[in-house]
């Protein structure tokens, strides 16, 4: 059953919706210059509202036990920060979207996702994209002999993710076919989800801004997003 991760929350009705529709995570931003920043003490009301409902625990490896993971979403941040929000708001994962490297990964106190930055070629080379490969491959590959997660998404320069653009889809069917588990982002949404789980099989697919309607969450692509990535993986 294919993992789904819906990213970016604010509003406990969407947290809500998204349970009850069969989210496997959910996801908060506490990097400070994104759009959908959420300050470590509304996230800490938020989390104990929501967890009324829903109480979550996390499995040490995945972060996916019993209910549903809450992970917050942090870049290139200290360690100790990291660590005080995560205890703070009470994340049963945190996931990286930086720089951070395997040594910073040990010093997380839960269980983590990192993200893998997939970049996007300006043109059709294969010597260029043989190169690409061969640092996903790797990256992927020193995130799962760490014990650790890892999340497919497409390079911005913009900010670490939520940007809603794809990237080759192919790289991502290749690590897969390597035995590489990860979860796919970048620009998925409840039109092509079932397109990219059939393109790409990965472990799961994680999304925000494309179950959203002008910038805020739409209860209904977050159902339709969720009922079509777990209908796709039975398949």
């Amino acid at each position: 059953m294919t993992i789904v991760k819906i990213c970016g929350m604010r509003e406990l009705s969407h947290m809500v919706a998204a349970a009850e529709a069969g989210a496997d995570m959910l996801g908060m931003v506490f990097v400070p210059a994104v759009r959908r920043y959420i300050k470590p003490e509304d996230a800490r009301t938020l989390t104990n509202d929501f967890r009324s409902k829903y109480p979550t625990t996390a499995a040490p490896r995945t972060g996916v036990g019993q209910g549903l993971a809450l992970v917050g979403l942090f870049a290139d941040q200290p360690v100790e920060e990291v660590n005080e929000v995560a205890a703070s708001v009470g994340l049963d994962m945190v996931q990286l979207c930086g720089d951070e490297q395997i040594d910073y990964w040990g010093k997380v106190n839960v269980p983590l996702l990192k993200v893998v930055h997939v970049v996007t070629l300006p043109t059709e080379s294969q010597t260029a994209r043989n190169i690409v490969m061969k640092d996903v491959h790797f990256r992927l590959q020193e995130l799962g002999e760490s014990g650790h997660s890892a999340v497919l998404d497409r390079q911005s320069d913009v900010q670490p993710g939520g940007m809603g653009e794809t990237f080759d889809w192919s790289i991502a069917r290749e690590m897969a076919d390597r035995g590489h588990r990860f979860l796919l982002a970048g620009g998925l949404n409840p039109e092509n989800v079932g397109n990219a789980i059939e393109a790409t099989q990965p472990y799961g697919v994680d999304v925000s801004s494309g179950v959203e309607s002008d910038g805020v969450k739409d209860i209904a692509k977050i159902q339709a997003f969720i009922a079509t990535a777990k209908r796709n993986s039975q398949e």
